[in-house]
């Protein structure tokens, strides 16, 4: 008879996909050492069948559109900060493709944004991204710079998009169809993709931005308005990369250095 020790290794060792096959052969085990293995089984079983479940509801758009070969999730990150660039990401994945956990990336942690940006770019058809930074921002303000990181993210994408699934916005200057989703980053597969290369390329920007103007804290706030960060512009004043525009009521800029 097998130890429960081999059984546990089993297990450890097989796919949450085919464990099904391991539950049947197992579940008429007394010992309680197995009966444990075999409900901890099921319970990972059970999640990842409402996982699948999940994404399938995220695929309505896609199914949508399904007459369509290349279709393309659209969203951005860094409207709000007060500093660093407004990047969109553009992503086109495979109609058969099976990402797990992809999700809006506000309720993602960093650790996960970061493992599902190397899936995504593994089994993306296309992907890319746009970046404006914050002087195009001060100048033309933050929606029509958000407009043109869109439309870069979609120029650089290898092959030409059939239809946009864009998240809540509609973007000028693009003939290619587009249909604006409300929420599209928790409700469209592709949406939350390109969702989360933005989120994670804008991150590792701030983060770089942070080793050259270190007196700000960019790698914890990500250029977001938090109470230090404000307290940095106000000790420190602007650095080059914040948003004129977006701190003239905080500080006179025009009496900094930077500027």
């Amino acid at each position: 008879m097998e130890s429960i020790a081999q059984i546990r290794e089993k297990f450890k060792n097989t796919p949450t996909d085919d464990l099904a096959a391991l539950i049947h052969m197992y579940e008429t085990d007394s010992r309680s050492g197995v009966i444990s293995i075999v409900n901890r089984a099921r319970k990972s079983v059970e999640a990842l069948n409402m996982e699948l479940e999940r994404l399938e509801s995220m695929k309505a758009y896609e199914r949508k559109y399904d007459a369509y070969t290349y279709i393309c999730g659209i969203d951005e990150a860094g409207r709000g900060p007060l500093a660093g660039p407004v990047v969109a990401g553009a992503v086109i994945l495979p109609k058969d493709a099976r990402i797990l956990y992809v999700n809006d990336s506000k309720q993602l942690s960093a650790a996960k944004r970061e493992a599902l940006y190397d899936e995504i770019m593994d089994k993306a058809v296309a992907a890319a991204v746009g970046i404006v930074d914050c002087t195009v921002i001060d100048r033309i303000n933050i929606l029509q710079a958000t407009y043109e990181a869109m439309r870069q993210a979609v120029l650089k994408l290898s092959v030409k998009p059939d239809v946009l699934l864009n998240d809540a916005v509609v973007i000028p200057g693009i003939e290619i169809p587009q249909e604006k989703i409300i929420k599209g980053d928790a409700k469209s597969v592709s949406i939350a993709a390109a969702s989360i290369l933005a989120k994670v390329t804008r991150d590792r920007m701030m983060e770089a931005y942070d080793e050259i103007y270190p007196e700000y804290g960019f790698a914890k706030h990500k250029g977001y308005g938090t109470a230090q960060h404000v307290a940095a512009i106000k000790k420190y004043g602007p650095s080059p990369i914040h948003r004129v525009t977006f701190i003239q009521n905080m500080i006179d800029v025009r009496e900094s250095g930077d500027f």
